[in-house]
């Protein structure tokens, strides 16, 4: 398995001067403009979070309370990492910290010119606040999750000191104070944490010392590392023995980037293994022998839950074949006998990787998501009970060989499924009904069955309509927000989601 998920840390750098700071704005303003198809002012209108969005009016089903979903012993965790939390700055959208360094090739002194911006979407932007702005953004998060059915974050501890640092001891604090049944998993990050047993032990062990730190119900602190095998066996088993040694038993769950490879090395130690997995819908099939084999050492499994993957600053990208990815790898946790799941991740821009609710996704990704967690929790599937259509598509096609402001382009991933360039409806449906769409002005008609069934269309230029229609009654439409274009100033090959219910 290759190695796709190192992470670069990224620290924040102001701009200097007031009229760097300005222009930069701007720039990242037209920028996105220009990536997404809109105006200035349809932007704005676009990053306006939901009021009174209610979790269960915005589902196609009902989702059950948190407490029946806290019964359940099958766990869901989405992996939280601390650069990209809901604001950078506390500064309004159109010229924070995002716009004007992330999103635009020209930021942080024009460092990620190369390939267009560090960034192509951003967390769903949040007003400014007073007081403790960025506590308020962290348990904002916290009960955004909640809402959705989650048991907690998997936080990715990037460095022991510093700004990241610092984030993960304020999620702890967030989710104490919001909900002190929503759980925060330790995952020391093996790709950037260079130290010793002893140092990693004491910090574990100051964590720990938060309420939420996740603790199994014989009281074992779980420990789940990113890329375990950066380490060998007895390198963690010092790191065991130095929390013992504070008071601190340990129920250690490795996630692996090579997982066959590790198995049986690390299944002394180990409560529970966990494989990172990959972001192609094709490349599945190896999830029930890994479960299998971690069940036959006596483990319980974590499994990797994702949406998609694009990497514009590592120039690749995975095909996830619009919701294929997500519906796949949620199905193999279901069907394979998955304990855990992790959602790979919450919200890893950089990755494009994200759940979270975001600036083009809004809560799409992350409301279909509640429907199979919901299976998985409690082995039913949920009622629907509301029509809904969600639609995901690319902004550009695959095949666009240049960009004016990205010299290096993103490739496919070898081994990855073929780039396709469709429009996905995916519709939720209390019973069957005809779909009528418009992809960039051409028609398209099908009768789409009861339950969960998605329907790929040929993408074009333009916006995508579809309207689900019964007995001549409309019952779910849905309207693309951003054009797909041909010629492009930068490459941005994520899928694009937007719900009929807002």
């Amino acid at each position: 398995m290759t190695d796709h998920l190192t992470r670069p840390t990224h620290r924040r750098r102001r701009p200097s001067g007031r009229r760097r700071a300005a222009l930069g704005a701007l720039f990242g303003l037209i920028l996105i403009g220009l990536i997404t198809g809109t105006g200035l002012a349809r932007d704005r209108e676009d990053t306006a979070p939901r009021a009174g969005r209610t979790r269960n009016a915005a589902l196609p089903f009902d989702l059950p309370a948190t407490d029946v979903l806290r019964d359940s012993p099958h766990l869901v965790f989405a992996h939280y990492f601390p650069p990209y939390p809901l604001s950078l700055d506390n500064q309004p959208a159109e010229h924070d910290y995002y716009a004007r360094n992330y999103l635009t090739p020209q930021g942080e002194q024009g460092k990620h010119a190369a390939y267009g911006g560090l960034l192509r979407d951003r967390p769903l932007p949040v007003p400014p606040s007073s007081g403790d702005w960025q506590l308020a953004n962290l348990e904002r998060e916290v009960k955004t999750a909640r809402d959705a059915g989650l048991d907690g974050f998997t936080v990715d501890i990037l460095s022991l000191t510093g700004i990241n640092r610092q984030r993960v001891d304020m999620l702890l604090r967030a989710a104490q104070r919001v909900d002190p049944g929503f759980r925060i998993v330790l995952m020391p990050d093996m790709t950037s944490l260079h130290t010793d047993p002893r140092t990693l032990a004491h910090q574990l062990a100051r964590l720990a010392e938060s309420p939420s730190a996740y603790r199994l119900a014989d009281g074992r602190l779980v420990v789940s590392p990113f890329k375990a095998e950066a380490q060998d066996p007895a390198w963690w088993g010092q790191v065991i023995a130095r929390l013992r040694d504070q008071g601190i038993s340990t129920a250690f769950v490795p996630v692996f980037l090579d997982f066959r490879a590790n198995a049986q090395r690390f299944a002394s130690i180990s409560h529970a293994f966990s494989s990172w997995g990959n972001r192609s819908y094709t490349r599945q099939d190896n999830v029930p022998g890994d479960i299998r084999l971690a069940h036959s050492l006596g483990k319980k499994w974590m499994q990797a839950v994702s949406v998609q993957d694009a990497r514009p600053n590592q120039g690749i990208y995975d095909e996830a074949g619009n919701t294929a990815s997500l519906r796949s790898t949620w199905n193999h946790a279901i069907s394979d006998g998955a304990d855990w799941v992790q959602l790979t991740t919450w919200n890893d821009y950089s990755e494009g990787s994200q759940f979270a609710p975001s600036l083009h996704n809004g809560h799409t990704y992350l409301d279909i998501s509640s429907y199979y967690l919901t299976r998985f929790k409690t082995g039913a599937w949920p009622q629907i009970v509301r029509d809904t259509v969600y639609a995901t598509s690319r902004v550009q096609f695959t095949d666009v060989d240049s960009a004016p402001l990205q010299p290096r382009l993103m490739r496919p991933r070898p081994g990855t499924a073929p780039p396709r360039d469709q429009v996905e409806l995916l519709t939720f449906l209390t019973a069957p009904a005809t779909v009528s769409a418009r992809v960039g002005g051409v028609p398209h008609t099908y009768r789409a069955p009861v339950g969960v069934y998605a329907q790929g269309l040929p993408l074009n230029t333009g916006r995508t309509e579809a309207v689900v229609r019964r007995a001549g009654d409309t019952v779910a439409a849905v309207t693309t927000r951003y054009p797909a274009r041909r010629t492009v100033t930068v490459q941005d090959l994520q899928y694009y989601a937007v719900s009929s219910r807002g």
